[in-house]
């Protein structure tokens, strides 16, 4: 069986794809995998750190605010679809699962001119058009969110598996992950995080944050600030003496979750997976220009089941972020609740229900392919005779 997963740009593309390779090999330890993913995306990294290979494409995508970019963009995914044609034609994959990002498109279409299945993994509550248009020739689409069917067209194909999270995500030992990090056991520690590239409005207000609960709140600080701010950030918190741990990138973010009492991030529909599955209290700050508004609606999720708050971007600074982190480590009974409802939204087997998908659909591929080669071998036996 080989299987081929595109997507990729940013962790919430590549990440799922990962979970799904991994349990996929679990199942099938003879499985072959090939990612396909763009050469200036996180993938280039996360996938072979993985131990998995790669294949790279070009692909760009249309930015809505920069509507003079889209000759370049549409010159750039068409040279991705020869491409990608050319990588499904020769690696000849059983089947082909898209998980999102630039790079999915061009794949996903090249799977299906080519005759082969495809499947989708949607992460969001409210789809991308990408993935709504492709959903349209997809054999199978893979929801995260139940709300995300209303807006599908077809809905004979549309699955609700949830958002695969890589299993080590539960493998973190509080102990450990302390004393890796530097911190002090005891003390309520923030994972503090915009994503896998960072988000500058987050840390500002983590610093800031930082020095209002100074000598006020015994808590201590994760900052993962992204590459852009970590030489400002760090500077700042050395500087002013803050109890904080800085980092670029975690590529061990289980250990930040297992020293976690609380998170502070954007509301990714990865992150909420991940926030989910550890059972961790978040307080969620969606990103303000996600298409459609798609990380408010994604945070409601989980605000409307009490497992975690929300501050709008425009409404963020590092008083409010204080006042709210101040306000929850002052009820510990709060924080007991929030997790216990935030693992009611979680789907652990999710990466377990769409790698079953992928295996079923690489054996009827097999068996129909079997079948006609049979059939072949029929046809030149009774013409032979």
């Amino acid at each position: 069986m080989k299987v081929m997963i595109a997507g990729g740009g940013t962790g919430g593309h590549v990440f799922p794809g990962i979970a799904v390779a991994e349990e996929l090999r679990r199942q099938n330890p003879d499985a072959v995998i090939v990612f396909v993913g763009s050469r200036r995306g996180l993938e280039a990294q996360a996938v072979p750190g993985a131990g998995f290979p790669i294949r790279f494409v070009t692909a760009r995508g249309f930015p809505r605010r920069a509507w003079w970019r889209w000759p370049v963009a549409l010159v750039s995914n068409a040279i991705g679809l020869v491409q990608s044609l050319w990588v499904v034609a020769t690696e000849r994959p059983d089947v082909v699962l898209g998980t999102g990002g630039y790079v999915s498109g061009p794949v996903a279409l090249a799977t299906w001119l080519l005759g082969r299945p495809l499947l989708l993994q949607e992460q969001n509550s409210i789809p991308g058009v990408a993935n709504r248009w492709l959903a349209r020739i997809a054999d199978e689409v893979h929801l995260s969110f139940v709300e995300a069917r209303s807006y599908f067209r077809r809905k004979d194909n549309l699955k609700v598996s949830g958002n695969p999270v890589r299993a080590h995500i539960l493998s973190g030992d509080r102990g450990a992950a302390l004393v890796e990090f530097g911190l002090v056991s005891g003390k309520p520690t923030i994972f503090v995080f915009g994503g896998s590239r960072g988000a500058h409005r987050i840390n500002e207000a983590a610093i800031e944050a930082m020095r209002r609960l100074k000598g006020r709140v015994d808590v201590q600080f994760i900052l993962q600030t992204g590459r852009e701010d970590l030489e400002w950030a760090g500077g700042i918190v050395a500087a002013e003496q803050l109890p904080a741990r800085v980092v670029p990138f975690l590529q061990r973010i289980h250990m930040a979750y297992a020293a976690a009492d609380l998170v502070v991030s954007r509301s990714g529909a990865m992150t909420l997976a991940e926030i989910a599955v550890v059972g961790t209290p978040a307080i969620l700050i969606p990103y303000p220009h996600a298409a459609d508004d798609h990380q408010v609606v994604n945070a409601s999720n989980l605000v409307d089941r009490g497992a975690a708050s929300m501050i709008l971007d425009r409404e963020l600074s590092g008083e409010r972020l204080a006042k709210e982190i101040a306000h929850l480590l002052s009820d510990r009974q709060t924080l007991s609740r929030m997790s216990a409802n935030a693992r009611t939204f979680a789907r652990p087997d999710a990466a377990a229900r769409i790698a079953r998908s992928l295996a079923r659909w690489a054996a009827g591929r097999k068996a129909a392919r079997g079948a006609a080669e049979d059939a072949d071998a029929a046809g030149r036996s009774g013409g032979g005779r």
